[in-house]
C-alpha cells in the first residue's frame, strides 16, 4: 500500500468551509502520481519516450464523512488488479483513522499520440506489481 499525507487548504472547501466533491478526485489523483514518483516512474518520460498514458476509465466513489479546511488528511492507494492494459486501485482518504471516502479507480494505458489502448510497458507493469 502506498501512502501520501495532503492538506486541506482554503481553496478545496466551498462557502462551508468542506471539501467541495470534486476535489476528492484531485487528492486521488495527486496521490497516484505521487505513488509512480516513488516506482521511479516519470509521466513525462512514460509520455514523449515511451508514447504512454494512463488515464482514468472508471471511477465509483463514496462520501462517508466531509473534510473541513485544514483537515491533514492521508490518502491510501492499492492496487487491486492489474491486467496487460489496465490497473485498478483503491484510494481511500482517512482523516486520523476514520475513512472519510472510499474510491475505486480503474486506469487504462494509451498510446500518448493516437489515444488507443496499448500494452502497460513491461518494466512499468513490474514496478507497478510491487504495491
Amino acid at each position: 500500500m502506498f501512502q501520501w499525507n495532503t492538506r486541506v487548504y482554503f481553496e478545496d472547501t466551498d462557502s462551508g468551509n468542506v471539501v467541495y466533491h470534486a476535489n476528492y478526485l484531485k487528492f486521488m489523483e495527486r496521490a497516484r502520481t505521487e505513488w509512480l514518483r516513488s516506482l521511479g516512474l516519470n509521466q513525462t518520460k512514460l509520455k514523449n519516450e515511451d508514447k504512454v498514458m494512463f488515464v482514468v476509465r472508471k471511477i465509483n466513489i463514496q462520501y462517508k464523512m466531509p473534510a473541513r479546511f485544514n483537515d491533514q488528511l492521508l490518502v491510501h492507494t492499492d492496487r487491486i488488479k492489474i491486467t496487460d492494459y489496465s490497473i485498478i486501485l483503491n484510494q481511500n482518504i482517512f482523516r486520523d483513522t476514520a475513512i472519510i471516502t472510499q474510491g475505486q479507480v480503474e486506469i487504462v494505458c494509451i498510446n500518448s499520440d493516437t489515444f488507443k489502448p496499448v500494452r502497460i510497458p513491461k518494466m512499468t507493469k513490474q514496478l507497478m506489481e510491487t504495491i
